[in-house]
C-alpha cells in the first residue's frame, strides 16, 4: 500500500462546488437557500483526505510522525490565514466602529487559538451584533476542521492497539445522535461545536478507511451522479433556521461521501468534476472561503448594503482577485517543501500568530480605539456599546420553586430578595437602573427575563425571531413562575416589565418592523386583558404588582447604524433621532392607555428621554437608545430614582 494516494481531480472539482455554493449564498444569490452547506461538504473532504493519510501511515509504519502532520497543516492553512487577518485588521481600522472592532479583536485571538466556533456559539445572544457584522465569523468552520486535526491524530494513536475501526464508528454515531437531539434544542450548539459535527469528518475519515482497505473495490456506477443530486437538492432546497443541522445536513454529508467513492471508477459525474475550470476553482477555494466573508461584510458595513447588483458583483470580483493571489503569491509558494523551510514556516506562523493575537489583544483592551472617528459620532458609538452589564450574580436555580431557571440577584448580597423583577428583553435594558436602585435602598431583588417573552400567564406565542423550543420555554417558564410565587413568601413586590405594545400588536415597527409574534390566549379576549388578570392573579398571592410603562419607541433608529452612516458620511435624515410624543403614545396603544387609566402603581420613566412634545434618541452627549426599543445602560441608571419607589415599597417596616 502505497503512502501518497494518487491525486483525485475530482475532489477538487467537488471542493469548486462547495466554495460557489457558500460564496453565492453569501453573496445573496436567489434561490440557494442552502448554499451554507457547502461547509458540510468541506468537512467530508477534510476526512476523508486527512483521515486517509494517517490511516495509511498507520498501516504503513505502526506510529503516526505527528510533527510532520502538524507540519503540513501549517504550510496548508497558516500563510494565507494570517494574512487575512492582518488586512481584515488593517481595512476594519478604517470602517469598523469602536464596538464592532473591539469585537474583531477578540475574534482574531479566538481564530489563531482554534475557538471561535466557541467565541460565536456563546456570542448567539439577544443583544448580539448581526452575523454580518463580523468580518472573522466564517472561521467558526476553520476551527471545528482544526479542533479535528488536533483530535483525531491523537484519537488513532491510543486506539492504534484497540479495535479502532469500531471504536470510530461508535464516535461517529455518537455524534450524529448528539447533533440530531441538540438541534431542536439548542440548534446554535448543533450548528458551532464540534463534537456535534464531527461525525461529518468521520463520515468521511470511515470513507477513507474502507476504500484504503479494499482499493480494489468499485461504487455502483451510479453513485457519484446521485451524490451530485444530493448535495444540488441540498444547495436549491434546504434553508437556514432552528431546523439545521439536524436531519436535513445527512443529505449534503451522503452526497459527498457518495461522489468522493465513486472516484473509484469512470463516471459522468467524475469527469465533470475533473474538468479544468472546476478543477482551479477547487485549487483557489481555501483562499477563496477566507477572503469572500471579509470582502462582503466590510463592503456592506462601510456602504450600509449595496445599492445594485453590479456592485455586488464588484466585491464578488475584489474577492475573487484576492483568492487567486492569496493562492498564486502565499499558499503556492509556502506549500512547497523546496521554496521555503519548514523552519521559516514555523516561524512565520508562530510571529504571524503572536502578531494577530498582540493587536487583537490591544484593540480589545483598548475599547476599539474610541478616538478614530470625529465628536458627532461619538454619542452614538458610545450608545451603540452601552448595553454590556454584570450578570456575574446570575445562576440557575439547583432547588426549589424556580429550579431550573436562570435568577439574577441584584442589591444586597447579604439580604433575601424581597422583590421580582420578571419580564423579556426590557428588563435586561434596564438592568444597571435596577440594580443601582436595589443597592440605594439597601432591599434586595431578583431578576428573571427571558427574550420575547411577555411575563403574563396563560398566554402561548409564536415568533418569526425564536424558534419553536424557546416559544415553549416561554410558556413553560411562566407557568413555573405562577406556580412559585404561591411559594416564595419572601418576594414581597413583582415588578413587570415588558414591551406591551409588541405583543399587543404582533409586530415591531421600523427598523424591526420584521419581526413578528402571534400571541395565543387560553383565559382573555385580548393581550390586556390577560396582562390585567395576571395582575390579579398575582395580586391574590398577597404580592404587591407593580408595571414599568413601555418606553416610548424611536421607530427608524439604531446606534449602531446611526454611528456607522455617520462615519461613513451617509446619514441624510436627522428626524430618525427622534419621535413625537404623540406618535410614541399612538404605537404605545391599548395596553398603555388601560395601564395608565386603571390605577395600577405604574412606574412612567418617559420623561427621560421626552420632553412635553418629542422623545429623542441623545441628549447632547448621552445616549438614551441602543435600538429602537430597548434603553442603554446611562439611561437606565437616569430611571434609578423611579426604580427606587418600587424596592421601596417592599423594604420591611
Amino acid at each position: 500500500m502505497t503512502g501518497h494516494p494518487q491525486y483525485r481531480r475530482d475532489i477538487d472539482g467537488l471542493r469548486a462546488i462547495a466554495v460557489i455554493a457558500v460564496v453565492l449564498y453569501h453573496f445573496g444569490m436567489p434561490g440557494l437557500g442552502g448554499g451554507f452547506v457547502g461547509v458540510d461538504v468541506f468537512f467530508v473532504i477534510s476526512g476523508f483526505l486527512i483521515g486517509g493519510n494517517l490511516w495509511r501511515e498507520i498501516d504503513r509504519t505502526g506510529r503516526l510522525q505527528l510533527g510532520t502532520f502538524y507540519m503540513r497543516r501549517i504550510r496548508r492553512l497558516a500563510p494565507a490565514y494570517v494574512v487575512m487577518v492582518l488586512v481584515t485588521f488593517a481595512v476594519g481600522w478604517l470602517v469598523l466602529l469602536p464596538f464592532e472592532y473591539r469585537e474583531l479583536g477578540k475574534s482574531m485571538i479566538s481564530a489563531t487559538i482554534y475557538l471561535s466556533n466557541v467565541l460565536f456559539y456563546r456570542q448567539a445572544g439577544y443583544f448580539d451584533a448581526a452575523s454580518e457584522e463580523k468580518p472573522l465569523l466564517h472561521t467558526w468552520s476553520l476551527s471545528v476542521e482544526e479542533q479535528f486535526y488536533l483530535v483525531l491524530p491523537l484519537t488513532l494513536l491510543l486506539l492504534m492497539r484497540w479495535r479502532l475501526v469500531w471504536v470510530l464508528v461508535l464516535i461517529w454515531a455518537g455524534s450524529l445522535m448528539a447533533n440530531l437531539w441538540f438541534t431542536p434544542r439548542d440548534h446554535m450548539a448543533a450548528f458551532y461545536l464540534f463534537p456535534l459535527r464531527a461525525w461529518e469528518m468521520l463520515s468521511g475519515v470511515l470513507l477513507a478507511i474502507w476504500m484504503a482497505q479494499r482499493p480494489a473495490w468499485l461504487a455502483p456506477r451510479w453513485t457519484g451522479e446521485l451524490g451530485v443530486l444530493l448535495i444540488f437538492g441540498s444547495i436549491f432546497l434546504i434553508t437556514a433556521g432552528d431546523g439545521f443541522p439536524g436531519w436535513w445536513v445527512i443529505f449534503p454529508v451522503l452526497g459527498s461521501v457518495m461522489v468522493i467513492a465513486a472516484g473509484t471508477r469512470d463516471s459522468f459525474a467524475k469527469k465533470t468534476l475533473s474538468m479544468r475550470e472546476p478543477v482551479f476553482v477547487g485549487l483557489i477555494s481555501y483562499s477563496l472561503y477566507l477572503w469572500h466573508w471579509p470582502v462582503l461584510t466590510l463592503a456592506t458595513y462601510s456602504r450600509g448594503g449595496f445599492v445594485s447588483l453590479a456592485e455586488g458583483a464588484a466585491w464578488l470580483g475584489l474577492a475573487i482577485a484576492l483568492s487567486i493571489l492569496s493562492w498564486r503569491f502565499v499558499e503556492q509558494p509556502t506549500r512547497r517543501v523546496g521554496t521555503v523551510s519548514a523552519r521559516q514556516i514555523l516561524l512565520g506562523m508562530l510571529a504571524g500568530s503572536a502578531a494577530i493575537i498582540g493587536l487583537g489583544g490591544l484593540v480589545f483592551k483598548g475599547d476599539g480605539m474610541q478616538g478614530r472617528f470625529g465628536d458627532d459620532v461619538a454619542v452614538h458609538v458610545h450608545a451603540s456599546a452601552d448595553f454590556l452589564q454584570d450578570w456575574s450574580r446570575c445562576q440557575v436555580a439547583i432547588n426549589g420553586p424556580l429550579t431550573g431557571l436562570e435568577i439574577c440577584a441584584i442589591g444586597p448580597e447579604n439580604k433575601t430578595p424581597q422583590v421580582l423583577i420578571w419580564g423579556d428583553s426590557h428588563v435586561r435594558a434596564m438592568r444597571e437602573g435596577l440594580a443601582k436602585a436595589a443597592q440605594d435602598t439597601q432591599v434586595a431583588g431578583m431578576i428573571i427575563w427571558r427574550a420575547g417573552c411577555p411575563p403574563v400567564f396563560d398566554l402561548t406565542k409564536d415568533e418569526n425571531t425564536a424558534t419553536a423550543t424557546q416559544d415553549a420555554a416561554c410558556y413553560t417558564a411562566n407557568q413555573q413562575v405562577r406556580t412559585a410565587l404561591h411559594q416564595l413568601d419572601e418576594i414581597e413586590l413583582v415588578f413587570l416589565v415588558g414591551r406591551w405594545a409588541y405583543y399587543e400588536q404582533g409586530r415591531g415597527v421600523g427598523r424591526d418592523s420584521g419581526n413578528h409574534v402571534e400571541v395565543r390566549l387560553t383565559n382573555a379576549a385580548t393581550f390586556s386583558e390577560a396582562l390585567m388578570k395576571t395582575m390579579k392573579e398575582i395580586s391574590d398571592t398577597n404580592k404587591t404588582v407593580t408595571v414599568l410603562r413601555q418606553m416610548p419607541e424611536i421607530a427608524e433608529y439604531d446606534a449602531r447604524y446611526v454611528a456607522r452612516a455617520l462615519a461613513h458620511g451617509r446619514l441624510n435624515d436627522t428626524a430618525i433621532l427622534s419621535v413625537s410624543r404623540d406618535s410614541a403614545t399612538l404605537r404605545a396603544g391599548q395596553v398603555d392607555r388601560q395601564l395608565r387609566t386603571s390605577g395600577v402603581d405604574l412606574i412612567d420613566g418617559w420623561n427621560v428621554p421626552c420632553d412635553d412634545t418629542t422623545c429623542t434618541a441623545i441628549d447632547g452627549e448621552i445616549g438614551y437608545y441602543f435600538d429602537n426599543n430597548h434603553i442603554t445602560n446611562s439611561a437606565a441608571i437616569l430611571m434609578a430614582p423611579l426604580f427606587a419607589h418600587v424596592f421601596e415599597g417592599a423594604r420591611d417596616d
